[in-house]
């Protein structure tokens, strides 16, 4: 049986700020750093072979803090970050072959990355509830298919995360590898969305909390077999 954790990142400076992050690079508050050490600490018993993330910095650094504060999670590898060689960024700067025994993979994907709030990235989300309504803006934060204005849906962010999922995460826990994906909270809703097999209608109440790890039980079929919020 594998398992798969999902983590969304640990609260960030525009979390804190009460801001619309979106795909705005925003680091780790130092709450949000606390909140990646704690939950390593929670996952201190489990273990991790492969570990996915956003191209985020916030989901990044979820990533490295959970995978490194308790090397037992690791069993004594060292995380390496995997950039796409297709990248055309790449240049192949950090070209390095890499040695299975000794290190843990974790390879980021613009598939994992949060929805993209378009106009609204950088509003403070009370301030844009005045000036459009309580009721509109919460069709936008929580609705399965309303869009904000200029950017992603649920849905949309659903139509680019679970085709990654499916081919890229699912073989891994097919074949038996224990998985950690360190992304946000709405690319991760969508995953809880399909592993819960949970209606559109159901969405507006998914909410998943920073820095708390869930971790799901997944047989060689791909089916859930358990799930387990690690809260306090």
């Amino acid at each position: 049986m594998s398992q798969l954790i999902l983590l969304r990142h640990g609260q960030s400076l525009w979390n804190a700020s009460n801001r619309f992050t979106g795909w705005v690079d925003v680091p780790l508050s130092e709450r949000g750093r606390a909140e990646a050490t704690i939950a390593s600490c929670k996952l201190r018993n489990y273990r991790v072979q492969v570990c996915f993330t956003s191209m985020l910095m916030r989901a990044l650094e979820t990533a490295v803090i959970c995978l490194t504060e308790c090397d037992e999670i690791c069993e004594g590898k060292i995380p390496i970050i995997k950039h796409n060689a297709d990248d055309p960024q790449w240049h192949g700067w950090d070209q390095y072959g890499g040695d299975a025994n000794d290190e843990l993979p974790i390879i980021p994907s613009a598939a994992l990355d949060e929805r993209y709030y378009g106009n609204l990235q950088g509003l403070n989300k009370a301030e844009t509830a005045e000036k459009f309504g309580l009721d509109k803006v919460y069709l936008w934060r929580r609705s399965f298919s309303e869009r904000p204005p200029g950017g992603e849906s649920l849905e949309d962010t659903m139509n680019r995360t679970l085709p990654f999922f499916k081919d890229r995460i699912l073989a891994h826990l097919k074949s038996g590898d224990h998985v950690l994906v360190s992304a946000h909270g709405n690319s991760l809703r969508s995953i809880v969305m399909y592993l819960d097999n949970l209606a559109p209608e159901d969405i507006p109440e998914l909410e998943l909390k920073t820095g708390v790890p869930i971790v799901y039980e997944i047989d060689a079929d791909g089916q859930v077999q358990s799930k387990v919020i690690l809260n306090d």
